[in-house]
């Protein structure tokens, strides 16, 4: 009993330490990919007229690109980002919910112990495998212990199992939740960059009229081009991060509501069938 407290608390910090070495890892890598590409395939001669890529009009879409000037790589890896953290939840949300259909599994256990199979609901949760299960077979296995307590009465025993199941997913809520605040993040930063690659577009439009005294064709259109493009990438990156965070929420809002639906049944069943062994 001495060191149950110290379960929720080194998992947690395991994990974070974790999570933050991905993090770490990806994002410079992110930037040195987003950099290449930017110089070496947007910016080869190939993509402008004549070869020159100083002063030569682009010719395909991969020269226009590279004209978006040096927020682009910056909003590139971005995008990157919002790729790899996005694959890396889908694998790691996909691994909590377990082999099989989540809400077969919820359908399963509570069938199981409405008929009072307790060991055939903790095999279950051995093939399920994943978060879910997890958590289902540490009340299931509570609830085996509580059945051989005799210093407390129906009333505390559903209390420790409840106890039991709030803390096993304490420990599995973190894994679920890791890295979502960087794509919640990269919603708003995507924007702002693309903002701020509109705003250097617009101040070298009008720098050239400026300098120029007169409308330079030339100038003003790869001003404005700058100005569209990072506008273009900072909407469709933030876009996507929208699109990729919200369907991660629904899918740990899915693991959750299973969650708690199988904790309660496990928590009523040992309840009544308990309560009613008392009044015989």
């Amino acid at each position: 009993m001495a060191t149950a407290p110290s379960k929720p608390t080194t998992t947690p910090v395991k994990e974070s330490s974790g999570n933050s070495a991905f993090a770490s890892f990806v994002i410079p890598i992110c930037f040195i990919v987003a950099l290449c590409i930017f110089i070496f395939v947007l910016g080869h001669p190939s993509h402008y007229k004549g070869g020159d890529v100083e002063h030569g009009a682009p010719t395909d879409y991969f020269g226009t690109v590279h004209k978006g000037g040096p927020i682009v790589p910056v909003l590139m890896t971005l995008f990157l980002m919002v790729i790899i953290f996005s694959i890396e939840r889908f694998v790691v949300i996909g691994k909590a919910a377990g082999t099989g259909n989540v809400d077969a599994f919820v359908r399963k256990i509570n069938a199981f112990l409405n008929a009072g199979s307790i060991d055939a609901a903790t095999a279950e949760c051995d093939k399920q495998k994943g978060s879910v299960a997890n958590v289902v077979k540490s009340g299931l296995k509570k609830y085996r212990e509580m059945e051989n307590e005799p210093n407390l009465d129906v009333d505390q025993k559903t209390l420790a199992i409840q106890k039991d199941i709030e803390e096993a997913t304490a420990l599995e809520m973190p894994m679920l939740e890791q890295n979502l605040t960087i794509i919640a993040t990269l919603v708003s930063i995507g924007t702002l960059f693309g903002l701020l690659g509109t705003v250097t577009g617009m101040i070298r439009a009008f720098q050239s009229l400026a300098t120029s005294g007169a409308a330079s064709s030339s100038e003003l259109a790869n001003g404005i081009s700058e100005a569209l493009i990072n506008t273009a990438i900072g909407i469709f990156t933030s876009a996507l991060s929208i699109i990729m965070y919200n369907i991660f929420t629904s899918k740990i809002d899915k693991l959750t509501y299973a969650i708690d639906e199988t904790g309660f049944s496990i928590v009523q069943t040992f309840a009544a069938s308990h309560k009613n062994r008392e009044r015989y």
